[in-house]
């Protein structure tokens, strides 16, 4: 499984390439969104070669074997990256926080002003991700999950609809607005096949149902 990650990290290397130029860690410019899932064709080519394995359990998780929100330079953490890439006008303070902003939350359609009414959303929720697989991953290569700013696994949202969303997959939960479920399923997808992580039987078939009508 290290090597399969490996080739596929590298395979992803030309992709985080294209996004220096629009990622940020401090003040510039930057895309109004995570990066580009692939789409619906590939997704649906990338859930099939996903391995189908009854979840594992949670015991020995911790959010903390995840370690998060880390230095991403210029004073940053991931959080305020996320929030300055996902916002449009964001001011940040010398501290690198968001001061002042607008954010559109893709789960809800909601608008907020205020950088405390939003999460930044493991796309592939933690406690997931743990019983998918990362259970028996380096601490290292949770970091990078974590923290994943070249995939479509970080995204700021609606707080409370973070919560309600908890750790589910999404045979269990799917974004409120419903014109945003196909990117959801392809970002959800994308993670999962990059990372080598596996699905429940109820995740696949939502997935699939979700991905066959994009």
């Amino acid at each position: 499984m290290a090597k399969v990650y490996a080739r596929r990290v590298s395979i992803a290397a030309g992709a985080a390439a294209a996004l220096v130029g629009t990622l940020v860690f401090s003040g510039q410019s930057a895309q109004a969104a995570p990066p580009s899932p692939p789409a619906a064709a590939t997704a649906r080519t990338y859930l099939a070669d996903i391995k189908e394995q009854t979840e594992g359990s949670l015991d020995g998780y911790s959010r903390a074997k995840f370690p998060h929100w880390i230095d991403q330079g210029k004073n940053c953490n991931t959080r305020e990256v996320v929030l300055k890439r996902d916002g449009t006008d964001v001011q940040q303070n010398s501290s690198c926080a968001a001061v002042s902003g607008k954010w559109v939350s893709p789960y809800d359609g909601a608008t907020w002003t205020k950088a405390s009414d939003l999460d930044i959303d493991h796309v592939v929720p933690l406690a997931e991700a743990w019983k998918s697989g990362a259970a028996k991953w380096t601490t290292a290569r949770r970091q990078q999950l974590a923290n994943d700013l070249t995939h479509s696994q970080l995204i700021a949202v609606t707080d409370n609809v973070n919560q309600e969303k908890g750790d589910k997959d999404p045979g269990k939960w799917l974004p409120p607005k419903a014109s945003y479920r196909c990117e959801y399923a392809r970002m959800w997808v994308w993670v999962k096949h990059v990372y080598g992580m596996t699905a429940d039987s109820a995740e696949k078939a939502a997935l699939k149902k979700i991905l066959d009508g994009c």
